[in-house]
């Protein structure tokens, strides 16, 4: 479908450091189309030195509705919101900002969301899995909150920076104590889940983002990252034939909740998500 630009278009802006691998834009403005909604989702490339200033110029945009935010600016865009959300409180991260009537900003987590819902959508089921979770930054953080949330039975968390690592463990444990959560350095044995919420696959050549030896067939396989080419992860999970979900499968698991967050569509519910996986 064609996309007209004019005038009245909304504004929303995707900001990140790297942002040539997102591929929200491009999701955007298919369901802008198809919906009827005339708004355009723009690439922001914020560098780090310049990232306060760059913000403020943003959120001073009259006709900027929302923004969304990638690698690395999910924690330290948290204090430009007026308020968050309940996930957004729990992890201290957000990927979403909302431009209110009055002109306060709400921030709230969908990461985690995303992720649910695309590993609905491949069939996996996540009650009482056992999950080694690679990456304590934002996105990990959120994915690693709606999985307990959804009842997996523990949560190993592996992050080079071990005390991040200990520290979103400290507060998933407190959050959800049915779950065992705990910091590692390497994949325990018996884990029938593995994600990859780390940047590792983001750069041409990386590897994996760990040693994950020998999986099961039907172990649920989640990489985060968006990238032109199956990570070394995708590729691996895929030859030992597990139930695999990329990057982009999460990007749209995310889009109706996000819709729904910017006000641009009904809030989703759990029970249509289940039925679409099926």
């Amino acid at each position: 479908m064609s996309v007209t630009i004019g005038g009245a278009t909304r504004l929303y802006a995707i900001v990140g450091d790297p942002i040539a691998q997102v591929r929200s834009p491009a999701a955007y403005a298919d369901v802008f189309a198809r919906h009827g909604i005339d708004a355009v989702m723009i690439p922001a490339h914020v560098l780090p030195d310049r990232f306060d200033a760059t913000l403020r110029g943003l959120m001073g945009l009259g006709n900027l509705d929302g923004i969304v935010v990638t690698v690395p600016y999910k924690a330290r865009i948290v204090p430009f919101a007026t308020r968050v959300g309940p996930t957004a409180a729990l992890i201290g991260a957000l990927n979403a900002l909302r431009r209110e009537p009055d002109g306060s900003w709400t921030g709230e987590m969908f990461d985690g969301a995303g992720f649910v819902h695309a590993m609905r959508r491949r069939g996996g089921a996540l009650v009482g899995r056992r999950v080694a979770l690679f990456g304590a930054g934002g996105a990990g953080s959120a994915i690693g909150c709606a999985l307990a949330g959804e009842g997996v039975a523990s949560l190993a968390i592996i992050d080079p920076q071990r005390t991040r690592a200990d520290a979103l463990a400290a507060r998933l444990s407190g959050a959800f104590p049915a779950c065992e959560i705990g910091a590692t350095t390497r994949v325990p044995a018996g884990r029938d889940m593995i994600v990859n919420a780390s940047t590792v696959g983001m750069r041409a050549g990386d590897g994996l983002p760990g040693d994950i030896g020998d999986l099961a067939p039907g172990t649920l396989v989640g990489d985060v990252v968006t990238a032109d080419a199956p990570t070394a992860l995708v590729r691996e999970a895929t030859r030992q034939r597990c139930i695999v979900v990329e990057g982009r499968d999460m990007v749209v698991g995310q889009i109706d909740a996000m819709l729904a967050f910017f006000r641009l569509a009904p809030e989703p519910s759990r029970a249509a998500s289940t039925a679409a996986a099926h």
